[in-house]
């Protein structure tokens, strides 16, 4: 195979302006584990909800999400792994959805969605993963763009609400060990360790696989009632 590198398309790591964790990480993940997040819910994101239910309520079968999907290839590769389980992929973006092009399989759905007003509508409707699944998000490497991270987000919260087995990939270390350590601010042990992506799940995995980057995975069981913080 013809690696990225070998065809002149080097890929780049991250590059960011922030060492090492970010120095207000435990701060903000700790204001917002404190705090009521009360944003609008979009239109579209409610739609998209309504939807997933009605699926879910028709297969009836357990439920893995797959959040911040891209084209879908995760939340097939997902389906594939998991044919007695109903696999939901989430995107904010239409035009990637538009772009799957994996066979279809009657045990997946996916929908455009703010992945945020995804994860509220599904805690406030009492419905639980058992796998949740961030494979490469954007990891937002400027240290001021701290609070647009899932982990620095107000809606982090509402993740760990989500209960179930959480998984999250990246190819930026700091990325990983920034969600470990908040997840630890709210008193739930996680595990990051470095893996090889056979197979490579998404488009990202294998961009970076293929141009030789360390991948990261971040794995842990989420309680059903969130502990406080420490």
């Amino acid at each position: 195979m013809t690696t990225a590198l070998e065809k002149g398309n080097s890929v780049r790591a991250v590059s960011s302006n922030q060492p090492g964790l970010h120095q207000k990480l435990e701060a903000t993940v700790r204001k917002h584990l404190q705090s009521h997040f009360q944003k609008p819910l979009t239109p579209h994101s409610k739609e998209a909800f309504k939807q997933a239910r009605q699926w879910l309520q028709l297969l009836d079968r357990p439920f893995i999400l797959d959040s911040f999907c891209g084209t879908g290839e995760s939340t097939h590769w997902l389906a594939t792994q998991h044919p007695g389980h109903a696999v939901i992929g989430v995107d904010k973006s239409a035009v990637r959805l538009t772009r799957h092009q994996f066979p279809h399989r009657d045990n997946y759905l996916l929908l455009r969605s703010d992945t945020d007003d995804f994860w509220r509508l599904l805690v406030e409707a009492g419905i639980r993963p058992d796998k949740h699944c961030i494979f490469y998000p954007n990891p937002w490497p400027k240290s001021e763009h701290l609070k647009r991270r899932c982990h620095g987000s107000p809606l982090f919260p509402s993740l760990l609400a989500l209960g179930g087995v959480l998984e999250l990939r990246t190819n930026w270390l700091i990325y990983a060990e920034e969600f470990c350590t908040a997840l630890g601010v709210a008193n739930i042990n996680a595990q990051v360790t470095e893996f090889s992506a056979n197979p490579p799940v998404t488009a990202f995995e294998r961009k970076y696989s293929e141009a030789g980057q360390s991948l990261w995975r971040l794995h842990c069981e989420l309680p059903s009632t969130p502990p406080a913080p420490l």
